[in-house]
């Protein structure tokens, strides 16, 4: 099927295929502190606080955490959100907290911060949320490109540096294995998401307005290159004309790189869906509540994820999922919902018309979900946290 007049061009992964964990690295175990030594403080660092993006939300997390353990615990940060800059102090402020201290980086993007921290003389522990490859980019934004070259580049300058290496994935944890970061530990993303009530209202019901309705998509993440937004589009666009023409889908994210977003909104206006697809750029907590409850269903075709938090938040609002087995994806998803191969749009079409048409699967896919979701409990992160960081700090929780 031919259809679009855009060209809208895809920077696939690496050159090699996709990523695999690693096992044949040795892990260095890290000297253990003693009593007498014991630092009294785990302050984090993060490039730029937001409240509510992934790492953000993480790190007001963590420091709960490490708090409720016993630590002095603050976050510095080189730029914030005015939402979470009084959650937070400018790194040029650390060196007044600096005693008996451990430094905690947040690691998700290229920073001052990385220069900074390789010269300080605290012990330190990495925690990696991963860094796009610059490929995606090259068609884009070059600026970009250098962006993610440089965050790469301080990866693998602390790799000497840092005593402990935490990983929010297996699949992040190979990356720094392959940059010898020897003594690594996986601890996933700090995330507290509760299981919502079933609701009511399923497709082909009477919605709350009062109408019939087509089956509702739904995508939340950043629009870039990475998480294929067009691929997205062109697989709805088959869904619509194949399966369900009242369907609508909503993506939520904001643009990061202009050039890419311009190429997809061109893309829903030479496909004609304009009136059934809609992009929310910046919603707050109640509405993004809303969305997830009104879907039906959460289609991600993304080449490339370190972890992918809206996986967890729509097992936890008991929507099944069909996804693109990428990255960190399958470790991620589990058996919670269908991993596609392919990401060619006839073939999520396919599977997501499989989903909505047959109730018994979508039940089915509910209950892993509610199940996998289960397992990532912040409560069971923060032991996991605290027993992984205990040779470095000295202190046991």
């Amino acid at each position: 099927m031919t259809h679009s007049k855009t060209q809208v061009p895809v920077a696939g992964p690496p050159s090699g295929g996709e990523r695999k964990r690693l096992t044949s690295f040795p892990k260095r175990p890290v000297a253990p502190r003693t009593a007498a030594d014991a630092v009294d403080a785990v302050h984090q660092f993060v490039p730029w606080l937001h409240a509510h993006d992934a790492v953000g939300s993480h790190s007001l997390k963590v420091r709960e955490a490490l708090r409720s353990s016993g630590f002095r615990s603050e976050i510095f940060y080189e730029g914030a959100a005015p939402e979470a800059a009084g959650e937070g102090l400018h790194f040029s402020e650390y060196p007044a907290h600096a005693a008996r201290s451990v430094i905690l980086y947040q690691m998700a993007v290229g920073s001052v911060l990385a220069d900074y921290l390789f010269a300080r003389p605290e012990p330190m522990i990495l925690w990696y949320h991963n860094l796009t490859p610059g490929s995606f980019f090259a068609e884009w934004d070059p600026a970009l490109v250098d962006a993610t070259q440089w965050g790469r580049a301080q990866l693998a300058m602390l790799a000497p540096r840092v005593s402990l290496a935490l990983a929010v994935s297996a699949y992040n944890e190979s990356e720094m294995l392959e940059l010898d970061y020897l003594a690594t530990e996986v601890v996933p993303i700090f995330f507290s998401g509760n299981p919502v009530p079933a609701q009511s209202t399923s497709v082909g019901d009477v919605s709350r307005v009062g109408e019939v309705r087509g089956a509702r998509w739904l995508f939340v993440g950043r629009i870039v290159p990475n998480k294929a937004q067009h691929k997205l589009i062109e697989a709805f666009y088959c869904y619509r004309n194949l399966y369900d023409g009242s369907a609508t889908l909503t993506i939520v994210g904001k643009p990061s790189c202009d050039p890419y977003f311009e190429a997809c909104s061109a893309l829903i206006e030479e496909l004609g869906l304009g009136e059934s697809i809609t992009i929310a750029q910046s919603v707050d907590d109640a509405e993004l509540e809303c969305l997830y409850n009104d879907s039906d269903l959460l289609v991600c075709v993304s080449e490339h994820e370190g972890f992918c938090v809206p996986l967890l938040e729509a097992m936890a609002h008991r929507l099944p999922i069909v996804a693109l087995s990428r990255a960190a994806v399958p470790e991620t998803l589990g058996n919670a919902g269908i991993l596609l191969q392919s990401g060619a749009p006839l073939d999520v079409a396919k599977a997501a018309d499989t989903v909505m048409k047959n109730p018994q699967l979508r039940n089915e896919m509910v209950k892993r979900g509610l199940e996998r979701v289960a397992a990532y409990s912040i409560e069971d992160a923060s032991r996991r946290l605290i027993s992984a960081i205990a040779p470095v700090t000295g202190h046991l929780g």
